[in-house]
C-alpha cells in the first residue's frame, strides 16, 4: 500500500511539473561539464557540447568547439572550475537555459587566484539528446 501510494505522489508530481525529468537532465549535464573542464576530458566535453557551440569568451571574442576544445588541450594555466555555487535551469520546450555562478581557481606564475563568474548556457534537445549551442560566462566583481 505506501508503494502505492509513493508511486501515486511521484506520478503526481511529474504530471504537475512536466519539464522536471529535462531540467534534471540538463543539471546532471551541467555538473558532468563542470567535472570534465576540471580534469581536461575533452572527449567527454565534446559530447556535451553541440558541433555549432558558440562560447562568448570574457572579453568578449568567440570560439567554437574546436577552439574551446583545443584550448583546454594547450592550457598551460591551472584552471579548476569548481561545482557551482548556484544553478538553476529552466525549460522551454525543447529549450533549456542554465544559469548560476562559479567560482574559478587559477594559478599562474605560482600565485593563485579564485574568482566568480554569472554563467548562462543554451541547451537544446537533439534527437532526443540534450546538448550545450552556446554559452557565456561573464566574469562577476568582488561582492557581487
Amino acid at each position: 500500500m505506501t508503494a502505492i501510494l509513493i508511486g501515486g505522489f511521484a506520478l503526481c508530481a511529474s504530471a504537475q511539473d512536466p519539464d522536471a525529468a529535462a531540467r534534471d537532465q540538463v543539471l546532471a549535464l551541467e555538473k558532468a561539464w563542470n567535472q570534465a573542464y576540471k580534469a581536461g576530458d575533452t572527449k567527454a566535453l565534446a559530447s556535451i557540447l553541440d558541433n555549432s557551440l558558440v562560447l562568448v569568451e570574457d572579453d568578449g571574442s568567440l570560439k567554437t568547439k574546436f577552439e574551446f576544445l583545443a584550448s583546454i588541450k594547450s592550457s598551460t594555466v591551472n584552471q579548476e572550475q569548481v561545482a557551482p555555487e548556484s544553478l538553476s535551469v529552466r525549460v522551454f520546450g525543447n529549450t533549456a537555459i542554465a544559469i548560476g555562478v562559479i567560482a574559478v581557481k587559477e594559478t599562474k606564475g605560482g600565485k593563485t587566484v579564485t574568482h566568480k563568474e554569472r554563467f548562462i548556457d543554451t541547451w537544446i534537445n537533439k534527437d532526443g539528446k540534450w546538448v550545450c549551442i552556446a554559452t557565456n560566462a561573464t566574469p562577476m566583481l568582488r561582492g557581487q
